[in-house]
């Protein structure tokens, strides 16, 4: 009975374990896959957005007019179109520099999504993630420019 009750103890912390290694396993890839995003904007790299973004993107958003001192209808960018921006977006470095934004917060992790919110130049991302065959892909985008004000929600 002793030996059954240790088995059963040993198997429950080694379940644990694992499921901790798990968690904390993906919630690096969640992050590495939205600072890839990021980063394929600020360093003109495309092997980034390849590596983390899902050919099936569905980006969505609003640009702020200072000009115009209004926001625009709302923009897509469809997977192709990310792409192409990335390569020229920063490409004489003017746009970023060592204090621009690089935030990544994740809200949550599932086993098959995940939730998280990307601060950069451009403003406030919203992005949904998918885990396909081991490997987290962005698959939605919302976004707008810097906001004017951000409300927090009651609780």
């Amino acid at each position: 009975m002793k030996k059954l009750l240790t088995t059963i103890l040993f198997a429950a912390a080694f379940s644990a374990a694992y499921a901790q290694n798990n968690q904390t396993e993906d919630l690096v890839a969640v992050k590495q896959a939205c600072f890839n995003y990021i980063d394929a904007f600020y360093k003109v790299d495309t092997t980034l957005a390849y590596q983390s973004i899902h050919p099936s993107l569905q980006k969505r958003g609003f640009s702020y007019s200072t000009k115009e001192n209004n926001y625009s209808r709302q923009l897509e960018m469809p997977f192709p179109a990310l792409i192409s921006l990335a390569k020229v977006w920063n490409k004489d470095g003017n746009r970023t520099n060592a204090q621009s934004p690089r935030e990544v917060e994740v809200f949550e992790i599932a086993d098959k999504t995940a939730s998280a919110r990307v601060k950069a130049v451009w403003g406030i991302d919203y992005i949904h993630l998918m885990k396909e065959n081991g490997t987290w892909y962005i698959v939605n985008v919302l976004w707008q420019s810097p906001p004017k004000f951000t409300q927090q929600p009651r609780q």
